[in-house]
C-alpha cells in the first residue's frame, strides 16, 4: 500500500473520532501555546530592556566607590569618598578614549513649591551629563559652566516634577526649594516615563554638581562619575584607562585591589540579557511538561484505538497488509494528531502573544520558537505513536479476526 493511500485511511480514521482525537490534541495545543507565549514574554523583556539601556548610550561608562576593609569590616561601597575633584579634573585633562565626562552628586528629599511638595532626588551634574544620558531639554535651557562655577541656585527639572509642583504649567523662571534650599528652574526635560524597573525618570531635578556638593550635602567628593566612551567598540580601552588614571591618583600599589569600579553599559546589556535568557529557560522548560504530559495522553488514546480497531487490523493483514504498513499507519495517525494539535497551539499562543502585546506587556514572537513548536510535536507523535504501532504491527491476523 502506498504512502498517500495510508494518508487517506489515517485522516479518515481520526475524522471518524472527532471528539477524541480533539481531546489527544488539547494537551499538545495548551503545551506549544504555553511555549510560544514564555518564549515571546521573554524575548520581548529582553529586547524591551536593551532598547531602554541603549537610549542611554551604549558606550555609557560608570565609575562608583568600590568596598573597602576598615577594621576587619568590609564597608557598603556607597560609604566610600574615594572618588574626589581632583580624579574628575585629570580625566578630564588627559582622556583619549573618553569624550565626555560628568561627576555625579545625588540626594533625595522633599521638594516643594507653594503648597505642593513631592519626594524626589536631585542630581548635581555637569553641563555634559545630557548628552551622556543622550537627554534633551524640551523647555528653557541647561545650566552653564559659569554656575558650576558660582555654584548657582539653578536647575532644570523632570515632568513629573512639572506635574507634582506646578500643576502641568510652564515651570520657567519659578523657584522651588530642596531641603530649604530655593532653585530656580530654567529648564524642563524630554519626558522619558517609566523604566523597566518600574522608576520614574521624570521625577528628576539635575543642578550643578557644585551646587549640590557644597550647598546641599556639604560634601567633598562624588557618588560616581558617568563617562560617554568614543564608540561602544571602544568602550574596553576606555575602562583600562580610567583605571590606571584612577589607580595612579588613588596611589594603589602593584597587586592592591582597586577601590573603584568601573561598569560599562554594554555590559549591563549583557548581564540582564543573559538573566532574562536564563529566566526565559526555566518557563519554556516548566511549560514543555505539558508537551510531555500531551504526548502521553496521545500514547493512551492510541492504545484504545489499536485495541478498538483489532478486528479491522486482522482483516487488513488477511487481505495481505504486512506488519510495517500497519505500523506505519499508526504512525501517521498519531503524527496528524501531534502536528494538527501544535498548528492550532501556534494559532492560540500567536493570538494570546498579541493580545498580551496589547494590554502593554514586551512580547515577541520569535519566528524560530514556531519551527521548533512544529519539530517537537511531530517527534512527539513518533515517539509516542510507536508503541502503539507495534502493539498494531504485532497482532496474530486470526486472533485479531476473532477478536469481539
Amino acid at each position: 500500500m502506498n504512502i498517500l493511500n495510508l494518508f487517506k485511511i489515517s485522516i479518515r480514521a481520526v475524522a471518524n473520532n472527532k471528539m477524541r482525537s480533539f481531546l489527544s490534541m488539547l494537551g499538545i495545543i495548551i503545551g506549544v501555546a504555553a511555549v510560544i507565549i514564555m518564549m515571546s514574554i521573554g524575548q520581548g523583556s529582553k529586547e524591551s530592556i536593551r532598547k531602554e539601556l541603549s537610549t542611554m548610550g551604549t558606550n555609557l561608562l560608570t565609575i562608583r566607590p568600590g568596598a573597602d576593609m576598615r577594621g576587619g569590616v568590609r564597608q557598603d561601597p556607597s560609604s566610600m569618598q574615594t572618588l574626589k575633584m581632583a580624579d574628575y579634573e585629570r580625566i578630564v585633562r588627559e582622556k583619549k578614549f573618553v569624550t565626555k565626562v560628568s561627576p555625579e552628586v545625588t540626594a533625595s528629599g522633599q521638594a516643594i513649591y507653594g503648597n505642593n511638595n513631592t519626594n524626589t532626588s536631585i542630581y548635581g551634574e555637569s553641563t555634559e551629563y545630557l548628552d551622556i544620558k543622550l537627554w534633551n531639554v524640551e523647555e528653557g535651557e541647561c545650566f552653564t559652566e559659569e554656575d558650576i562655577k558660582k555654584s548657582a541656585k539653578v536647575c532644570v527639572v523632570g515632568a513629573t516634577i512639572v506635574k507634582e509642583l506646578f500643576g502641568g504649567h510652564d515651570p520657567i523662571g519659578k523657584t522651588l526649594r530642596f531641603k530649604s534650599i530655593p532653585m530656580r528652574v530654567i529648564g524642563v526635560l524630554k519626558t522619558k516615563g517609566y523604566n523597566s524597573w518600574g522608576m520614574d525618570q521624570d521625577n528628576v531635578i539635575i543642578a550643578p554638581y557644585t551646587t549640590v556638593m557644597k550647598r546641599i550635602n556639604a560634601q567633598t567628593y562624588f557618588s560616581s562619575i558617568v563617562c560617554s566612551a568614543i564608540t561602544e567598540e571602544l568602550s574596553d580601552a576606555a575602562i583600562e584607562e580610567l583605571t590606571q588614571m584612577l589607580r595612579d591618583n588613588h596611589k594603589l600599589k602593584s597587586g592592591a585591589e582597586d577601590d573603584f569600579t568601573i561598569r560599562s553599559q554594554a555590559e549591563m546589556m549583557d548581564t540582564m540579557s543573559s538573566t532574562m535568557d536564563t529566566v526565559t529557560i526555566i518557563l519554556v522548560v516548566a511549560a514543555a511538561f505539558s508537551l510531555l504530559v500531551a504526548g502521553i495522553g496521545i500514547m493512551n488514546i492510541m492504545l484504545v484505538s489499536v485495541t478498538e480497531r483489532t478486528k479491522e487490523i486482522g482483516l487488513r493483514m488477511a487481505v495481505g497488509a504486512t506488519g510495517p504498513v500497519i505500523s506505519l499507519q499508526f504512525l501517521i495517525e498519531s503524527v496528524l494528531i501531534s502536528v494538527t494539535g501544535g498548528l492550532l497551539g501556534v494559532i492560540v499562543g500567536v493570538g494570546a502573544t498579541t493580545a498580551v502585546a496589547a494590554i502593554g506587556m514586551p512580547s515577541s514572537v520569535p519566528a524560530w520558537s514556531i519551527y521548533v513548536s512544529f519539530i517537537v510535536c511531530v517527534c512527539i507523535g513518533v515517539l509516542f505513536g510507536y508503541i502503539p504501532a507495534q502493539k498494531a504491527a504485532n497482532m496474530n491476523p486470526i486472533e485479531a479476526i476473532r477478536h469481539e
